[in-house]
């Protein structure tokens, strides 16, 4: 297999990766034949997987919009997978070129693609680290450089809480970041779940099934166990919606139906 000068030496291209099938998705041009077949497996389940990371993506734009008119101007972008059109930095920056972010993600391919894409940008740095160790994120030097844990900062946890199995504690991880931020932050998150998927739940588990087979299982929790993640935090309306009723630019009514498949939500620090 023929590696492509942007694939770091050390990664293994063999094997399917969660931000580059998430790249695939969404018409990006980082990710390797694994990867798609990947894609393509569990789009024989799900075939509007591609609506639903447009959907996350069209909310997390929306929600740094949200942030920056409301005086934040700090991101922390964890899960933040490969940039592609319309990351954070680009939308922040867009509404306020002050505006800083950290993006973290422990796939060296978004990593080093990070690092090459925000190579001139001096707001802006990449964390190679895990949602499930907080410490190591807030004690990188990139975060220490860029973002100042007195004021507030929008932290994003956008498709990512659903890679992240009960036993690793997920909710104590969120809870971690929460306590190191300042009153007036905000959480940004969506999460995949049964609820909303215009399929039957055995249609749908099938394509769950795709991501175990890499190794990558992905939790679907109910609604409920989606808002414990807001513990700490009071909601913004109109609290965990589908991804479209989260403030929608345009009509609701005219998003395709798996964009309403899971929940978005944000809550700000008391």
């Amino acid at each position: 297999m023929e590696r492509p000068a942007w694939a770091p030496r050390s990664i293994d291209i063999s094997v399917p990766s969660v931000s580059r099938i998430y790249d695939y998705y969404l018409g990006g041009s980082h990710n390797f034949e694994v990867d798609r077949e990947a894609a393509r497996k569990a789009m024989e389940f799900m075939p509007g997987l591609p609506k639903i990371m447009q959907a996350n993506r069209a909310f997390m734009r929306r929600a740094v919009r949200f942030a920056v008119d409301g005086g934040i101007t700090q991101f922390l972008d964890i899960g933040s997978g490969i940039p592609t059109f319309g990351s954070v930095h680009e939308v922040a920056q867009a509404a306020d070129p002050e505006a800083r972010v950290v993006y973290v993600d422990h796939d060296p391919v978004a990593v080093a693609h990070s690092q090459a894409v925000l190579a001139d940008n001096e707001g802006t740095d990449v964390v190679a680290a895990d949602l499930r160790k907080p410490y190591e994120i807030l004690s990188s030097p990139e975060f220490g450089r860029l973002i100042d844990p007195n004021r507030p900062v929008a932290v994003l946890l956008v498709a990512i809480l659903h890679f992240v199995e009960d036993a690793d504690d997920p909710y104590g991880a969120v809870a971690q970041l929460r306590d190191a931020l300042a009153p007036g932050s905000l959480l940004v998150l969506t999460h995949a779940s049964y609820e909303g998927v215009p399929l039957p739940p055995e249609r749908a588990g099938g394509m769950v099934s795709v991501y175990e087979d890499i190794r990558n299982p992905l939790i679907m929790r109910p609604r409920e166990e989606i808002a414990r993640f807001f513990e700490g935090y009071d909601m913004v309306e109109p609290g965990l919606v589908p991804m479209p009723h989260w403030r929608p630019d345009t009509s609701p009514e005219d998003e395709d139906p798996y964009a309403f498949s899971g929940f978005a939500g944000v809550g700000r620090r008391a």
